[in-house]
């Protein structure tokens, strides 16, 4: 079992770094006392147990429990054989100084006080866990994204880090645009199905539609310019470290075309990465007449 200890000075990007491992399918644990770390150690470790990495935050929010981090530590590696990895997350005392005026949070060693006091002192109750952690992340300067990306490149094996999820989801432009995705196309240049009595009552999901919408003029030379600019950015985000990606595909009732083309998309980028397909408005009514488009 692997566990990681995520530690470190308040405001430095702790949460940011759990979700990080979280994505990637770790057991993870917000602001646990570290006298209950080999408690923790023992359940995973127990036969049957399916947690395999797990990832823990405990820092000065746990008071006078905190400072027994470091003799937990040796007793977890003694009774469990596990050696916690503890990762210090540090940053300059002006960027923490922002992140707290953002916020607008206290800060925990001052809750009615300055800041800047509060900041002071942690520093000080933290010198000792610093020296003893085996990575020292400092995030000053960086963006969200970029934590992310340096936490999973530092600390996660290329088969641990956690895999973009793409979903393809169809939607009818009169029922309204899905306002969680990132992208989105509009397909109802494309011959529409709902016009052929005998394809209405199908949908995208049904071959001789999808064999309808594949037979219209333009389609293949849009697929081939979509799916280039799927090529360049799918990967392009994955990079830059987004772990979810919302690609809307829209046709008017969101029945038919959108549908076939979601379908298709998320089968050919299946087989290269973690990918599906959804439809938000399949299952509405199609009798309303709809406007030639």
């Amino acid at each position: 079992m692997e566990l990681t200890i995520i530690t470190g000075m308040s405001g430095a990007g702790k949460s940011q770094a759990m979700g990080t491992f979280e994505d990637a399918g770790w057991f993870c644990v917000d602001n646990l006392p570290p006298g209950l770390l080999p408690a923790l150690a023992d359940l995973v470790l127990l036969e049957g147990s399916r947690v395999e990495r797990a990832a823990v935050v405990s820092d000065v929010r746990g008071g006078v429990w905190f400072r027994e981090l470091e003799p937990v530590l040796e007793r977890v590696q003694q009774s469990s054989g596990v050696r916690p990895r503890v990762v210090f997350m540090e940053a300059s005392d002006e960027t923490l100084l922002n992140r707290f005026r953002e916020t607008r949070r206290p800060h925990p060693l001052s809750p009615g006080g300055s800041v800047a006091a509060g900041i002071e002192r942690e520093r000080a109750e933290l010198q000792d866990v610093r020296e003893r952690a085996d990575v020292v992340i400092d995030t000053t300067g960086l963006s969200i994204w970029d934590l992310r990306r340096r936490i999973s490149e530092a600390l996660m094996p290329p088969d641990g880090r956690p895999r973009m999820h793409v979903e393809f989801v169809s939607f009818g432009y009169k029922h309204g645009v899905p306002r969680d995705a990132d992208l989105l196309f509009d397909v109802r240049f494309l011959r529409n199905p709902h016009y052929v009595p005998e394809l209405r009552p199908r949908t995208g999901l049904d071959a001789p539609v999808a064999e309808y919408v594949a037979d219209a003029p333009g389609f293949v030379e849009f697929l081939e310019r979509l799916e280039a600019l799927l090529d360049f950015l799918l990967p392009a985000y994955a990079e830059e470290g987004k772990t979810s990606l919302v690609v809307g595909i829209g046709c008017t009732g969101g029945r038919h075309r959108s549908v076939a083309i979601a379908e298709r998309l998320a089968r050919r980028y299946a087989r290269t990465m973690d990918a599906g397909a959804s439809h938000r408005h399949i299952a509405l009514p199609s009798s309303a007449p709809d406007p030639p488009a």
